[in-house]
């Protein structure tokens, strides 16, 4: 990957719905090999996607929590608990961890009380869960802006 790769990059994490010809005027290059470089960053698995940020209060998911939980260590249990959370919309990502606590979710509901049924219907009754401690989250600082790509 040279720096022009790297350029391509910066500019669709920026704004991912850059014309071919604004991209390739911006890291100097004609159109037909810009798209050339990005139909290979896609196909390399570098571009995995594009898509849409949204404002979460438009969608009535403005209450976000951070959610540590702790899941009893056996290897059928870990499993059935990550594929049972792959069904709760809720949960907008979610992390196993070294050491303590075992998960770190993100979720994005519509308010407390919607957090609470959460919590108590489904949270806490996956399979294998020992504890579950919720941050709720108070104000986002800095938002998430893509990856470095500097060589």
């Amino acid at each position: 990957m040279d720096e022009i790769d790297r350029a391509i990059l910066r500019e669709l994490q920026n704004d991912g719905r850059l014309s071919n010809q604004e991209l390739a005027a911006r890291v100097g290059l004609t159109p037909s090999p810009c798209m050339r470089r990005v139909r290979q960053l896609e196909q390399d698995g570098v571009i995995q996607g594009y898509r849409a940020v949204i404002d979460p209060d438009a969608v009535d998911r403005g209450f976000e929590v951070l959610v540590s939980i702790e899941v009893r260590r056996d290897r059928d249990v870990i499993e059935a608990f990550e594929a049972a959370l792959l069904d709760i919309p809720d949960v907008i990502e979610a992390y196993r961890l070294f050491g303590s606590p075992g998960c770190l979710l993100r979720i994005a509901v519509a308010d407390l009380a919607a957090y609470e049924r959460l919590w108590i219907e489904k949270l806490t009754a996956l399979t294998g869960v020992t504890e579950v401690n919720s941050q709720i989250i108070m104000k986002r600082v800095k938002e998430p802006r893509g990856l470095p790509v500097d060589g």
